[in-house]
């Protein structure tokens, strides 16, 4: 959570700009999810609105240096209202050539990037199908670039805590993310109080992270830096003052569903079996029994809806959830707590593409399965979210509906 406060803005000499676009790319194991979630979070305590779009590989450990082994995490903020988490990229913070190769095209023409030049070997670059150096052979002349040895740099800030060479190296996510706040006037703070709660029992690699963070900071304070590449200044926007929280649509839709079972003044029993990307609405349901919730892990689709029609029969309000091709197996079950005029709300996070499809990647692709996918045309309503934070008053409005008509509604 962040306090936002109506303060005025700090005397600067930096390019203020009303939104940025930012995306952080690398291997998998770079801490490229780590690095934008922190990013986010003192973005939103500085006072920006902001949009987030995390993007992962769905191998669970693609080779390094692979293309489509990218993880990658991009955010959006600005002074004015953001509704997306952006297309053109501005600034693009490459960790190895598969990462700049498979987000270049997205970069602004003029926008930044920063690369780690000791990632840039030749065995590296010919993985990602460079046949020459991009650093050297002058196709990315068309952008402002700071190539540095992030890789030495971080080396070289960790080496007093004796970590060895393979924690280390894990250090220089950390090293980018100081540079980036310091392009962008962010506190490290929360960040350093992040790291003191995760890595309070090793002092080594929690010092080791913080010393990686302030050394980056200081790289972009310090050093003699690219011509066209300065600090900018996205001021804040004008938000009411108050108690805020950065919030996923998992979560989202965790408390709205719980806030829907308190209004309806019913108990919520959620049995779902895990499957990408929906596995994350068990997960934080599970840790929310104080509020009357239980859940439950079903062997499979089917079971989950069929356990959740049953805790509906027993007076409770049943929720499953699945993506697309779970609901596809449900169907049945579905019609059955239609013709049994029994309240069920089925989560549908939609995933994209067909059949198996893209597990780690959404769509808004579902809705004709939503309304007509059950035998005999039965129809059923059919409630749809427009952003994250819409999930809440979405889910809501879906137990709502449930108990109230006594029908399945599928909330997509």
């Amino acid at each position: 959570m962040s306090v936002v406060e109506k303060v005025s803005e700090e005397d600067s000499h930096a390019k203020v700009v009303d939104a940025v676009v930012v995306r952080f790319a690398g291997d998998s194991g770079d801490g490229m999810q780590l690095t934008g979630t922190n990013f986010t979070e003192a973005t939103a305590i500085y006072g920006n609105d902001l949009a987030t779009f995390p993007d992962f590989p769905a191998e669970i450990r693609a080779p390094a240096g692979a293309t489509f082994g990218v993880s990658a995490f991009q955010i959006y903020f600005g002074s004015e209202d953001v509704t997306t988490a952006g297309d053109d990229v501005d600034v693009l913070v490459a960790m190895n050539p598969a990462a700049l190769i498979t987000n270049l095209k997205d970069l602004v023409s003029g926008g930044l990037i920063i690369v780690d030049t000791d990632a840039f070997t030749d065995k590296n670059m010919t993985r990602a199908g460079y046949k020459t150096n991009p650093l050297e052979d002058g196709s990315l002349d068309g952008y402002r670039v700071m190539a540095i040895d992030i890789t030495k740099q971080v080396l070289e800030s960790v080496k007093p805590y004796g970590l060895t060479h393979k924690f280390a190296v894990r250090c220089k996510n950390m090293w980018t993310l100081g540079l980036v706040m310091w392009l962008f006037e962010r506190s490290r703070d929360a960040t350093v109080e992040g790291l003191n709660k995760k890595f309070g029992k090793m002092p080594d690699i929690r010092d080791a992270n913080i010393a990686a963070l302030n050394a980056g900071h200081a790289y972009g304070e310090t050093a003699e830096l690219p011509t066209g590449v300065e600090v900018y200044r996205v001021p804040r926007a004008e938000v009411e003052p108050g108690l805020y929280r950065n919030t996923t649509g998992t979560e989202a839709l965790a408390f709205g569903l719980i806030a829907g079972g308190q209004l309806a003044n019913v108990p919520i029993v959620f049995a779902s079996y895990p499957i990408t990307p929906a596995s994350s609405l068990l997960h934080t349901l599970s840790g929310q029994k104080q509020f009357d919730v239980l859940t439950f892990q079903a062997e499979d689709e089917i079971a989950a809806a069929c356990a959740a029609i049953g805790a509906s029969f027993a007076g409770s309000l049943g929720i499953t959830s699945s993506a697309g091709p779970g609901i596809s197996l449900k169907g049945e079950a579905i019609s059955l707590a239609a013709a049994t005029e029994l309240p069920l709300v089925i989560v549908n996070t939609q995933r994209g593409g067909p059949s198996t499809g893209l597990p780690t990647k959404t769509e808004q692709s579902d809705l004709n399965q939503a309304l007509f996918g059950r035998h005999a045309d039965t129809s059923l309503p059919v409630v749809s979210c427009s952003t994250s934070s819409d999930c809440f008053d979405a889910a809501i409005e879906a137990v709502r509906i449930a108990t109230k008509y006594r029908t399945p509604v599928i909330l997509l």
